[in-house]
């Protein structure tokens, strides 16, 4: 008989529906319980202050590189406050395309104009692409932009394989980008 007597306890659907209704009702009720000081906001930026304009997007400037019938491809991209006043600047490594071998890269910083519609512009350029240079790194940190730059010695060198490497640092003094060569251990020779 010990077995008839555990029979109303098995949970059948009305057991179930029971319980999923009360629950509902609770969660219901304790969102319609705020304290007293609580205050509505219509969005989580508000209360933070005026969202920072976003980053300048390489994809909408016009660089001056000329690559022929090719195209030119954005292959690098870090974004930071350069020089201190605020607003986000992007730094840019361009190169034209090529399917074979290494074409010299364009280093270019890029604003962003006051307006919502209105495209980057270049306010300066760190390594013109007319001298021959390589990036292999970029990063942006602490308002300064490091790069690993790779070149070649003579004409002769064969292009696929560089064989001088030199890492500088550049950083926003007296109102312009200042170049200036890190470390002798991160660097095997001067370009």
């Amino acid at each position: 008989m010990a077995g008839q007597d555990l029979l109303h306890t098995q949970p059948r659907p009305m057991h179930w529906l029971a319980t999923a209704t009360a629950i509902s009702a609770v969660v219901a009720a304790a969102s319609f319980v705020q304290p007293p000081d609580a205050k509505a906001t219509t969005s989580p930026v508000a209360a933070a202050g005026p969202r920072p304009a976003a980053a300048p997007d390489p994809g909408r400037v016009t660089f001056p590189v000329d690559c022929g019938p090719n195209r030119l491809d954005v292959v690098k991209k870090a974004s930071g406050d350069l020089d201190g006043d605020g607003t986000t600047e992007t730094v840019a490594v361009v190169r034209c395309h090529s399917q074979t071998g290494t074409p010299p890269s364009g280093v270019y910083v890029l604003a962003q104009p006051s307006g919502p519609k209105a495209a980057p512009r270049i306010v300066a350029t760190l390594l013109d692409p007319a001298r021959r240079r390589t990036v292999q790194t970029l990063t942006v940190g602490n308002g300064a932009i490091s790069a690993a730059l790779l070149g070649y010695s003579t004409l002769d060198v064969p292009r696929c394989c560089p064989d001088v490497h030199r890492s500088v640092k550049w950083q926003w003094k007296g109102g312009k980008f200042v170049q200036s060569e890190l470390p002798a251990a991160m660097s095997t020779q001067g370009l």
